[in-house]
């Protein structure tokens, strides 16, 4: 697994590349958490290279929306793959992000 960080204006866009599982995962949620809880709160995560996730990334992903939750914010998650899309809508995840299809959108929706 990899993350790379970039910052577009004042959104922070972290693209991350491969499966989620086990320790990669636990790696993955301490990373985004971090980034959530620092001076920024405008966070796009792109997934487009993301084939699975597995409950250590999920539980993750819902720390961060917690972190972003208490600052008035939103983890905005764009380029979605349909399997982990499908496994956010099958555990009832989906309401707590915000979905778009392009990262391009997702930072739009901060201005």
């Amino acid at each position: 697994m990899k993350i790379e960080h970039q910052q577009v204006g004042s959104v922070a866009v972290m693209t991350v590349k491969g499966a989620l599982i086990e320790d990669d995962a636990m790696r993955f949620a301490v990373d985004v958490k971090k980034q959530a809880q620092g001076a920024n709160a405008r966070l796009v995560l792109d997934l487009h290279e993301v084939p699975y996730v597995d409950s250590t990334a999920l539980e993750g992903l819902l720390d961060v929306a917690d972190v972003l939750d208490q600052r008035s914010a939103r983890l905005r998650l764009a380029s979605l793959p349909s399997t982990v899309r499908e496994v956010l809508q099958l555990t009832g995840l989906s309401q707590r992000f915000e979905f778009f299809e392009k990262v391009e959108d997702a930072v739009r929706s901060f201005l």
